[in-house]
Parts: structure tokens; C-alpha cells; sequence
């Protein structure tokens, strides 16, 4: 693998980091929503990873040289929370049913706050390989000159 190339996989990795983290956000500023435009509560929404190759214009010639292309990730789809709402009892409240009972996102702040630091170490782990491979990029020139 060239370090181009390496430098492309932890891109993609930061890029599905953001992606995710923004979802984590989302999620949690609408932990309390209980009516959107599509109506009911707001529905929690994960991102799902899945492996891509890398492939930039300066590394297609590299990349058709090697046996085995470098693979990044991507977001391949983002999935809602198919789950049945939250329940509260809460009889004045705008959006309550017939009974009383308003419909509340399934959202855990404390477990989408975990996911969101877990984010944040991806793309900060991500960040790190990115300074070590620009270090080595660097030292390859100056063993050149």
C-alpha cells in the first residue's frame, strides 16, 4: 500500500466518524422530540459502516499495480429505530393520546454519549495515522535530496 493510499483510508475513516458523530447529535438534541414532520416522535438514527476501496486520481496508477487495493469505509446507509416509542404519562401535554400517554423518542442520552466519544477517538485515531504517514512522506523526501 502506497502512502497515499493510506493517507485516502483515513479519510474515508474520518469522513464516516463525522458522519456518525452528526447522527449521535442529532439524536441527542431530539431525545425529547415528540413530534416531527413525518409525525410522531423522532426516530433515533444510527450509521452503518460498511468497507470501500480507496481510489483518487494521483493513486489510480499505484492502486492498478498492487494485488490487494486499499479498502476504506463508508457510511452505507442510515437506519432508523424501528422500535415502538416511549410511553409517559403526561395527560396536558400537547401530544397526548385519548388515555394521556405521549409518545417519546427511544433515546439513552448516556449511551449515545458514549457512542459519541467513541466517534470522536475514531476520527482522533484517524487524525494520528494521517501526522504518521505525512511524517514518513516527509522523511522519504528528505532522504531524497
Amino acid at each position: 500500500m502506497s502512502l497515499f493510499s493510506a493517507l485516502s483510508v483515513s479519510a474515508s475513516g474520518m469522513s464516516a466518524q463525522r458522519t456518525r458523530a452528526e447522527l449521535l447529535v442529532q439524536n441527542l438534541a431530539n431525545s425529547e422530540t415528540t413530534r416531527t414532520a413525518e409525525g410522531g416522535p423522532y426516530k433515533r438514527k444510527d450509521a452503518v459502516f460498511s468497507s470501500a476501496p480507496q481510489t483518487s486520481e494521483f493513486s489510480a496508477f499505484f492502486q492498478s499495480e498492487l494485488t490487494n487495493p486499499a479498502t476504506g469505509v463508508e457510511v452505507s446507509d442510515v437506519v432508523e429505530d424501528t422500535r415502538e416509542p416511549e410511553k409517559r404519562y403526561i395527560p396536558g401535554h400537547p401530544d397526548a393520546d385519548a388515555d394521556g400517554y405521549v409518545a417519546f423518542p427511544r433515546i439513552n442520552p448516556a449511551e449515545d454519549m458514549v457512542d459519541l466519544v467513541g466517534a470522536a477517538r475514531g476520527y482522533q485515531g484517524n487524525i494520528a495515522a494521517m501526522a504518521a504517514i505525512k511524517d514518513m512522506i516527509l522523511r522519504s523526501i528528505d532522504l531524497l535530496k
